[in-house]
C-alpha cells in the first residue's frame, strides 16, 4: 500500500503555499480526493461518500454508515478509508467527540477488512489544539497530546454514548500557516 500520510503531508504543503485553498470540511474532502487521484497509482480508485455496504459491511453496529473518502484497488484487495474533520464555529467538546467517533469508525472498518484507515483533522481555531486553555477530559487528547484510547464518554448532552477503542492514538498538530493546523492519525 502507498504511504498515505506522506501524500497527505505533501497535500498540506500545497495548502501552505497557497496553491490549494481549503475553507470548510467539504472543500477539504474535495481537494484531498482530487489531489490523491492525481498522485496515486492508476490501479487505485478514489471515491467519495461510499456506503459501507458497498464493501459488504453492514452499518448497523458501526459509528457511521458512509466513508468520507475510500481508496481501493480494482480487485478491492487493498482498501483504505479516510475520515475528515474541519470543524467550524467552535463546539469544541462536541466536535472533538465526533472526531473520536471517526477514529473508532476507522477501527471498525479495519476490523472488517480494510487495509488501513486515516483520520485527518484541520482546525483554524486555537480552542481545538492550544494547551493554553482547558486541558482535561476530552480536551486533553486534542490539546496536550495525551493518548486517545480505552473508553471515552460523550462529553455533552445526555452523555449516553461511550466509545471503546482497541488501539491508542495521538493527535499531533502540524502548523500550516497562521492559525491553521492539521493532524493525521493512522489506524490499522
Amino acid at each position: 500500500m502507498v504511504d498515505l500520510p506522506l501524500f497527505l503531508r505533501r497535500f498540506f504543503h500545497r495548502v501552505a503555499s497557497g496553491s490549494v485553498e481549503i475553507y470548510n470540511e467539504f472543500s477539504l474532502q474535495h481537494e484531498v480526493g482530487c489531489y490523491l487521484r492525481t498522485v496515486l497509482p492508476a490501479e487505485f480508485k478514489v471515491q467519495f461518500e461510499r456506503p459501507t455496504e458497498f464493501f459488504g459491511i453492514e452499518h448497523r453496529s458501526l459509528e457511521k454508515k458512509e466513508i468520507d473518502i475510500t481508496i481501493f484497488s480494482h480487485n478491492r484487495a487493498e482498501k483504505v478509508a479516510i475520515e475528515l474533520k474541519f470543524p467550524r464555529n467552535g463546539q469544541y467538546p462536541e466536535q472533538m467527540f465526533k472526531a473520536c467517533q471517526d477514529i473508532r469508525f476507522l477501527e471498525q472498518l479495519c476490523d472488517a477488512g480494510f487495509t488501513q484507515g486515516v483520520f485527518v483533522m484541520v482546525a483554524d481555531e486555537e480552542g481545538f489544539y492550544s494547551p493554553k486553555v482547558r486541558n482535561d477530559g476530552i480536551y486533553r487528547f486534542f490539546r496536550s497530546g495525551h493518548p486517545l484510547g480505552d473508553s471515552i464518554q460523550k462529553p455533552t448532552g445526555r452523555k449516553d454514548h461511550v466509545l471503546t477503542f482497541r488501539g491508542t492514538y495521538r493527535i499531533r498538530w502540524t502548523p500550516i500557516r497562521d492559525s491553521l493546523r492539521y493532524a493525521i492519525v493512522l489506524v490499522t
